[in-house]
């Protein structure tokens, strides 16, 4: 059996692990949480290494992918220095490939009731999902990208695809110095909602991105909204149901009640490759065609 595994600087409490069947190869996919703790992931991922099929880097990026310019983040570098032998991926791929699908599968399922509402989208953080945030201003929504938001604090919005390059090619070079923990909640922070920025949210039809990001400031009030992300747990969904959320959709397959992050669901198809290395966008491309790998829908209220 192959063996995919995901070092998270996330909570344990989210931890999980399935067996599935891809392409007819059985392969385990298993999340290990390590509270924040960037130094103990490191030295999972060394006591690991070469004894599995492939490696996620959860929690964290490895870096950010703007405009087909990568940009890494320095601080969380050390936290794989140890990795020699098996491939590591942190869910670029999947975030340029399966995450473009999603405008076009919201309109295929809940067309009519986007146009009813409209067709408005809160991107959390744009520049850490350039090819979802690129596809939703492609399907004609109308966009705001909370990067200076959710990722440092700042209440400005950003309107366009151009604005948000222009933040990037700013910005990036600095920000990608910054403690990983200053941009994205890690360990017990996750846990932790603080509402703010209401007025952008309920604006939106849509908000969209990584679930830390779209529960971190998540008002109380979601009533008829529409999320689009990945990595939820039953938590999740029981949180996004209370609150009103009517349409739930995950970029990654539901799994025994969860989805799982990209950067999992990525090292799963390392895994059963059989390459021993990161697949090409193109490869990932065909090897989602062959599982046909869609975005999920969940109607919640």
């Amino acid at each position: 059996m192959k063996r995919a595994v995901s070092v998270s600087i996330g909570s344990s409490r989210r931890d999980k692990t399935v067996e599935i069947e891809l392409l007819g190869e059985r392969v385990s996919i298993e999340r290990i949480g390590t509270d924040g703790d960037m130094e103990k992931a490191a030295r999972l991922y060394q006591e690991l290494d070469g004894k599995v099929d492939a490696f996620g880097v959860g929690g964290a990026d490895l870096g950010a992918l703007v405009d087909g310019k990568f940009y890494p983040f320095h601080s969380v570098q050390p936290m794989v220095r140890f990795v020699e032998k098996t491939p590591l991926v942190d869910g670029g791929g999947l975030k340029n490939t399966l995450e473009n699908k999603a405008p076009g599968f919201l309109d295929e399922k809940i067309g009519d009731y986007l146009q009813e509402k409209g067709r408005k989208v809160l991107v959390t953080v744009g520049v850490d999902r350039w090819g979802l945030s690129k596809s939703f201003v492609e399907a004609g929504y109308e966009t705001v990208f909370g990067d200076l938001m959710f990722a440092l604090g700042v209440p400005i919005a950003i309107r366009t695809l151009g604005g948000l390059r222009f933040l990037a090619k700013l910005m990036i070079p600095i920000v990608t110095r910054f403690p990983f923990e200053w941009l994205y909640p890690t360990g017990e922070k996750q846990d932790v909602r603080t509402p703010k920025y209401e007025k952008y949210y309920q604006w939106a039809t849509v908000i969209a991105g990584d679930c830390h990001y779209v529960k971190s400031h998540m008002p109380d009030d979601m009533q008829g909204k529409v999320i689009v992300t990945n990595t939820t747990t039953p938590e999740d969904v029981e949180l996004f149901k209370r609150l009103g959320v009517k349409y739930l959709v995950t970029t990654t397959p539901v799994l025994e009640g969860r989805s799982f992050g990209t950067n999992m669901m990525e090292a799963a198809l390392v895994a059963i490759s059989g390459k021993g290395r990161p697949l090409t966008w193109e490869e990932y491309s065909e090897l989602l065609d062959q599982l046909n790998f869609e975005p999920q829908l969940q109607e919640l209220k």
